[in-house]
């Protein structure tokens, strides 16, 4: 089973754009706060702060950084966070979506909107570019954490749609309605997850010549840079040429 491969590739492309280290931690961290906000301390009885948990370790966050991070935010004095998405137009048409976790809506706002003129894109309104991308479970496995012979059955139940092997990981990929089926079925199996969440899938992508390419991607990583930015989804095709010009720099 197969589909997203150009997707996943997108993703460690951006991931390879990311920032250092600490500001991986510190997006981390707003995931916990907010789902502690949501469900309480106790990872036992918050399938969401769980998740976080989860997260922070594929990442290797220490114990102590996470274990801080619970405490803080479920602490009086706290910060406070809120969702909010943008989405809007790169140049050449490429689409942007970008989600924020902001304790400033404003600052948010105006950021995201510098950042768009800045590099020849618009912001356009909420529910503009919904019917471009589709809400996708992905979870990522170390290879070495499962068996996919014994597992595969159980695994189509809860909800799979598409398994992929790619760099020493196992990729699944779910609905958005069977995310919480498929985590559950892995804590179930004793599967160890590098990483789950709810991404934005491009249900078709868009090919440039590497060179405009190349400008639309400045936007993605000026946009990623954002203190309040948590993830950025576009539809620019990853062609292998641009991929040796990322290579390459």
């Amino acid at each position: 089973m197969s589909g997203h491969s150009k997707w996943s590739t997108i993703k460690r492309k951006k991931g390879a754009l990311d920032a250092k280290r600490g500001k991986i931690f510190t997006r981390l961290i707003k995931e916990i706060s907010v789902a502690v906000k949501d469900g309480g301390p106790d990872p036992d009885g918050n399938p969401r702060l769980r998740l976080a948990i989860q997260n922070a370790k594929g990442e290797n966050m220490p114990k102590d950084n996470i274990e801080r991070a619970i405490k803080k935010a479920a602490g009086a004095d706290a910060d406070s966070y809120v969702e909010v998405t943008f989405e809007g137009y790169g140049s050449h048409g490429i689409a942007v979506f970008v989600e924020c976790l902001t304790d400033n809506n404003n600052r948010s706002v105006s950021n995201v909107r510098s950042i768009f003129n800045k590099y020849g894109g618009s912001l356009g309104t909420n529910g503009s570019l919904s019917f471009l991308f589709d809400r996708k479970g992905i979870f990522r496995i170390p290879a070495e954490n499962i068996n996919l012979e014994e597992v595969e059955l159980d695994l189509i139940d809860a909800g799979v749609e598409d398994i992929e092997e790619e760099d020493g990981s196992i990729l699944l990929t779910s609905a958005m309605e069977d995310f919480g089926n498929l985590n559950k079925k892995l804590e179930d199996l004793n599967i160890e997850v590098a990483s789950a969440d709810l991404q934005r899938i491009p249900n078709d992508t868009k090919e440039l010549d590497v060179e405009s390419a190349q400008k639309v991607l400045k936007l993605i990583e000026a946009l990623e840079e954002d203190d309040d930015v948590q993830n950025v989804y576009h539809n620019l095709e990853m062609t292998d040429e641009l991929q040796e010009a990322l290579e390459s720099e």
